[in-house]
């Protein structure tokens, strides 16, 4: 029988730097990058900031021409060469995804740099979504010994791997100070 946990993933500033974080997840710890700019309570479009909060994993992505589909009890979508995600404030569809080419300034999902072969879709700013307080909040994976995302958490595959083997509805993240 797989075990699963039910409890939350804990995102906690560790480190010299600002975008330095430490994860746990049941009897899993390890390092994770944050945004350039640190965490915030007041997460703005554009900031670099991680947003401070407790937020539901909505769904697992996956680029299928370099990973197989993930086993999880999340709901899984593929990303296609034309998938994207909107991060235009202007846009009727702000936060979502996205079909591209649009005239709409969004995201490419389909990376060279394989940051998004698998991620997990937060539920931050979604419900519904509130125009400038911030798009993309993703759990995602790490590039070039943990540099500072965008906002994002970046882990290693080993620790993207676990969290995909053990995660389950009712699962979430919880970004807290240090």
């Amino acid at each position: 029988m797989k075990l699963r946990f039910m409890s939350d993933i804990i995102i906690t500033p560790r480190g010299s730097h600002k975008h330095s974080g430490h994860l746990t997840f049941g009897p899993h710890h390890s390092r994770c990058a944050l945004g350039r700019g640190g965490v915030t309570r007041t997460k703005q479009e554009g900031d670099e900031k991680t947003p401070l909060g407790h937020f539901p994993l909505r769904r697992i992505w996956y680029r299928p021409d370099r990973v197989m589909r993930p086993h999880s009890h999340l709901p899984i979508a593929e990303i296609a060469p034309k998938s994207g995600w909107c991060d235009d404030m202007t846009a009727p569809f702000y936060n979502r995804p996205i079909i591209r080419p649009t005239r709409f300034r969004h995201e490419a999902l389909w990376r060279h740099d394989r940051l998004y072969d698998v991620f997990i879709e937060l539920g931050y700013n979604d419900a519904p979504p509130e125009k400038g307080r911030g798009s993309a909040i993703f759990l995602h994976l790490e590039k070039n010994n943990f540099n500072p995302t965008l906002g994002c958490i970046a882990v290693s595959h080993n620790t993207m791997s676990f969290i995909l083997r053990h995660a389950a509805p009712g699962c979430f993240v919880h970004i807290q100070r240090g």
